[in-house]
């Protein structure tokens, strides 16, 4: 089946600004409460959020396979479930009724009332319920800084990280849609030079600029999925900072891996592209030397050009912007990790999210997260108000922004964005 919904000469009637991120060409997918206070599942054009159950009771969607109630719920968890065929043929159909030459709906104006809200009057909730929760660690230029920070400069990639997407489970419990400010969190750090660990709050909160992945039901326990299939069980991405303490993570992390230090809060982005809707900012890849294992190589292009920024904004200040990264850095894609997660026979499910690892480019200005950035606190960035930061201070606001570009259309993702509030 075609992607109609991508045609680059597609005009909506409803007005869209040149710079917007929600183009007709986007359709992306999120949940939302109205100011009726009903939670509903949409989409959104413009400034414009669009009510997909009341698009479906009015008969819309009446020739597609939905389940009746699929836009009842208050997560995406059973629309995902119906797979890509339906994904597709849904976003096909809501680009057709909001095209300008479409007066199907256009000229409605009881049903429009129904359906569309402006986004103003709307509050964003978090899109899928995450059953599980995947970080994995696929920037190589991540990898090597960290590497180079905590170990030895000329063997900073461990011996398996070439050869597998390193990963480990996180903690679905805590991931929050933009928004929602988050708590400076508590935990044991060991100081430099101390004989003993403490326990209080973190002194190094950390942002951490990745995207997730968001899957549908890919195997039944103890079955593989084949590379050339995996991308059929993306529903599509968001923006997302993996909020790290890096002080409780140095201290906990040996033997099993990152535990408190990363657990205390996730922050995402409410909209989730689709798959689909990145189609025309296919690339390829970084090469891979050495060449991996058969089950994880790929031909032809797997990546995507998404550009990353993060912005520090202090309280009563403004935004400043920290670094420019893309997606397009990723040593491993989205494809090879989803693969390599059911190898043993993993089972991976219907909202299912899987977060790419710190997203860090070649150049110092293109880091993913201050560790980086202020190469472990020696090197502090300074603010447009005078201040320096060495990690994240409290009341500061991380802010992540992601866009695709071509000389045809610009997708966004929105803002992935929330504050660092005190210690409890």
């Amino acid at each position: 089946m075609q992607i109609t919904a991508n045609n680059p000469s597609r005009k909506s009637w409803l007005e869209v600004s040149s710079n917007s991120d929600f183009p007709i060409q986007n359709i992306p997918f999120g949940v939302f409460l109205t100011k009726d206070n009903v939670m509903t599942i949409g989409s959104r054009i413009g400034e414009y959020a669009i009510d997909l159950s009341a698009l479906h009771q009015l008969g819309y969607f009446k020739d597609i396979e939905l389940v009746d109630d699929v836009f009842l719920q208050d997560r995406l968890n059973d629309f995902i479930a119906h797979g890509k065929g339906i994904w597709r043929q849904v976003r096909n159909r809501i680009a057709d009724l909001f095209d300008i030459e479409n007066a199907k709906l256009q000229n409605k104006k009881k049903h429009r009332n129904q359906i569309i809200y402006d986004v103003q009057d709307i509050e964003m909730h978090l899109p899928v319920n995450v059953g599980d929760y995947t970080d994995f660690y696929s920037s190589k230029e991540h990898a090597t800084n960290v590497g180079t920070i905590f170990r030895d400069p000329d063997n900073a990639l461990l011996p398996n990280w070439l050869h597998l997407p390193v990963g480990y489970h996180g903690r679905s419990s805590s991931i929050v849609p933009t928004g929602k400010n988050i708590h400076r969190p508590y935990g044991q750090s060991k100081p430099a030079g101390a004989e003993k660990p403490v326990f209080g709050p973190s002194k190094l909160v950390d942002f951490e600029l990745e995207m997730a992945f968001i899957t549908t039901d890919v195997n039944k326990l103890g079955e593989r999925i084949a590379i050339e299939n995996a991308e059929d069980y993306i529903f599509g991405l968001v923006l997302f900072n993996d909020w790290s303490a890096r002080d409780i993570q140095a201290w906990e992390y040996v033997p099993l891996g990152p535990f408190l230090g990363k657990s205390f809060a996730s922050t995402i982005s409410p909209w989730i592209v689709t798959l689909d809707a990145l189609e025309p900012f296919r690339i390829e890849s970084p090469k891979q030397d050495p060449k991996p294992f058969e089950y994880l190589q790929q031909i032809g292009a797997n990546s995507f050009d998404i550009q990353l920024e993060t912005f520090i904004k202090p309280e009563n200040s403004d935004e400043n912007l920290v670094t420019k990264s893309n997606f397009k850095y990723m040593y491993w894609t989205m494809a090879q990790q989803l693969t390599h997660h059911t190898s043993n026979g993993c089972n991976v499910r219907a909202g299912d999210m899987m977060g790419s690892g710190t997203i860090s480019g070649p150049t110092p200005d293109s880091y993913g997260s201050m560790l980086e950035l202020s190469w472990r606190g020696t090197k502090p960035i300074k603010l447009s108000d005078g201040s320096e930061r060495k990690f994240i201070n409290d009341n500061d606001t991380v802010i992540m922004r992601g866009t695709c570009k071509n000389k045809d259309v610009k997708i966004g993702f929105g803002e992935c964005s929330s504050k660092l509030l005190p210690a409890l």
